[in-house]
């Protein structure tokens, strides 16, 4: 199984180990994160609806919090573009994001357990968002719908 940002195919739920060093995950403890919530929600040069949209966002992508404005609030994202979304399409959640092989065409392992002696049960590449679970030594539990 591979799982692209650009192509998610249903697979249920799918509770799964990805070691933490290839992933971007949700925490901090000086900053507030929160997640996209809806499809193509939109990140805007300024806090206006009509304001230029720079990148529109899936459900559950992860952003860091900079500020907030009335209803608004200015974010950054983990490849630190930074601007605004209305707060009715964030919520709290811990989520995590696969960061390695940018640009590349090289997936990284999706194992049962973890380790590097747990089985390989999927692939994901750059970009795709995982539920973070639990954080065990270096490994992140994670699952994805």
């Amino acid at each position: 199984m591979i799982l692209s940002s650009f192509q998610m195919s249903k697979v249920g739920l799918l509770a799964i180990f990805l070691c933490a060093a290839v992933l971007s995950v949700a925490e901090s403890a000086h900053s507030e994160v929160l997640s996209v919530q809806g499809e193509k929600i939109s990140m805007r040069t300024d806090p206006d609806q009509k304001a230029k949209q720079i990148w529109e966002y899936g459900n559950g992508f992860p952003v860091e919090v900079l500020k907030r404005q009335g209803d608004w609030v200015l974010v950054k994202d983990f490849e630190n573009d930074s601007g605004w979304i209305h707060k009715s399409n964030l919520r709290k959640g811990k989520n995590a994001i696969v960061k390695a092989n940018a640009n590349r065409e090289k997936a990284i392992n999706i194992r049962t357990g973890p380790g590097t002696e747990t089985p390989i049960v999927a692939y994901a590449y750059y970009g795709v968002v995982f539920a973070a679970q639990e954080k065990k030594d270096s490994w992140i539990h994670v699952s994805h719908e």
